[in-house]
C-alpha cells in the first residue's frame, strides 16, 4: 500500500507470449507463496491486466478480465489483501459474477463464480483499475480503516525489505501496442 502503480490502471494485455507465461507463472508462485487467494499483476509493480486465484482448491489466471455482476445480492463479508498486509474489514460484493478473458495462451476463457471467487475476481480486477478494497467500504468503515492502517507497522513497501536494502524502484511494465 503506497506504491503509486496499485493507484494506476493497468494496460491490457496485446501480447501473449512466452514473457506473459512466465508473469502467470510468477503470480501464481507468488501467490500461493505469500497464502492468497489471488493476486494481480500491479501488485508485483507490473501494470498489465493480469491476474490469478486461488479459490477453493481450483488455481486459475485471468487476461484482460470483463467482470459483471450476474443478479443484484450481494455479500458483506470480512476480505484481505495481500498489499495491506495483517488487516481484514468488510467489504460489500456482489454474491455471483460472471468474468470473460483470455488465458495466457490467448484463448477466450469465460468463468463464473459466487461467494469466494466472485469475491476475488471482483478484487482482483480491481486492481487492474487502480483501486483498492478498502475503497470500496462505506464511508464510516474506510474512515476507520484508513486510521488504523496509517498505524501499520509496515506503513509502506520498505518494510518488507531486509535492514540495509536500497528500495527498489517500482517497475511497470507496458506493452509497446
Amino acid at each position: 500500500m503506497g506504491d503509486p502503480v496499485l493507484r494506476t490502471p493497468a494496460a491490457p494485455v496485446v501480447d501473449f507470449d512466452a514473457e506473459l507465461r512466465r508473469l502467470v507463472a510468477d503470480l501464481t508462485e507468488t501467490m500461493h507463496a505469500a497464502g492468497g487467494a489471488g493476486l494481480a499483476a500491479p501488485q508485483i509493480g507490473v501494470g498489465l491486466r493480469v491476474f490469478t486465484w486461488y479459490v477453493d482448491g481450483e488455481v486459475g489466471h485471468l487476461v484482460n478480465p470483463d467482470v459483471r455482476p450476474v443478479g443484484k445480492e450481494q455479500e458483506e463479508a470480512p476480505e484481505g489483501c495481500l498489499s495491506i498486509p495483517g488487516y481484514r474489514f468488510d467489504c460489500r460484493r456482489h454474491l455471483h459474477v460472471a468474468a470473460t478473458g483470455w488465458n495466457m495462451h490467448g484463448d477466450p476463457v469465460r468463468i463464473e463464480g459466487s461467494h469466494m471467487l466472485a469475491r476475488a475476481v471482483q478484487h482482483e480486477t480491481d486492481h487492474l483499475d487502480g483501486v483498492l478494497f478498502v475503497d470500496r467500504l462505506d464511508a464510516e468503515a474506510r474512515e476507520a480503516a484508513l486510521a488504523e492502517l496509517a498505524e501499520a507497522e509496515w506503513r509502506g513497501h520498505q518494510a518488507y525489505l531486509p535492514a540495509g536494502e536500497p528500495t527498489p524502484a517500482p517497475v511497470v511494465k507496458v506493452s509497446p501496442h
